[in-house]
């Protein structure tokens, strides 16, 4: 059965790290101080609170405090706002076009982000499917829920889904799924539960050999 390649997208097809995650913990503290009535500091710490407890900032806002999802998402990922904050990478697209099998994107960002940031990036192209958090219920990764939505809407079978993140809570739960893992970090040690650990997307055929 041919292999499936399942992608994350921040920190791992682009470096949101850069500019585009302090701009959107920056909107999202916003948005916290001006609908539930906060103090920035106080935003601040319940955005990195939820996003630890929960995976996703969202998830709290809407289980504690009854925030429409749509609402925030869209006034928090304003897109117009994002595109001087992306970085092309030439090296990145073409390892991307040239991995054998089926390519997919799931992000926890939401829908309209994701399709988005693929297309300035001049990516969209390479990837057959494209998922944001709001195409699964909104239920984020780590959620096995989540990844589960994914694969029976693709009808793929885990064992042959290879999963590319920079987040090891997200790979724990799609090894626990039957998936072979890639970390995207520097790190030089790996737990069990990754299979091959890379710097980069760009070094993917080089470290995925014994894939």
């Amino acid at each position: 059965m041919p292999l499936t390649w399942i992608f994350d997208l921040d920190d791992t097809l682009h470096d949101a790290s850069w500019q585009v995650f302090p701009h959107l913990n920056q909107t999202m503290a916003h948005y916290i101080v001006e609908h539930l009535q906060m103090d920035e500091a106080t935003a601040h710490a319940l955005q990195r609170d939820y996003w630890l407890r929960y995976g996703a900032t969202l998830t709290g806002l809407m289980r504690n405090h009854g925030v429409d999802p749509r609402h925030f998402l869209h006034t928090t990922h304003a897109l117009p706002l994002l595109w001087g904050l992306l970085r092309q990478d030439h090296l990145l697209r073409n390892v991307v076009q040239h991995l054998p099998g089926r390519k997919i994107v799931f992000s926890n960002g939401p829908q309209h982000y994701v399709e988005g940031v693929t297309r300035h990036l001049k990516l969209d192209r390479h990837f057959s499917a494209l998922y944001g958090v709001d195409s699964v219920n909104l239920i984020p990764k780590p959620y096995r829920k989540a990844f589960r939505q994914v694969l029976r809407r693709e009808r793929l079978d885990p064992r042959y889904c290879i999963m590319v993140e920079d987040s090891l809570a997200n790979l724990r739960s799609a090894k626990a799924l039957g998936m072979r893992t890639v970390w995207i970090s520097k790190t030089p040690r790996k737990p069990g539960y990754v299979d091959v650990r890379v710097p980069s997307v760009r070094d993917l055929v080089r470290g995925c050999r014994s894939l």
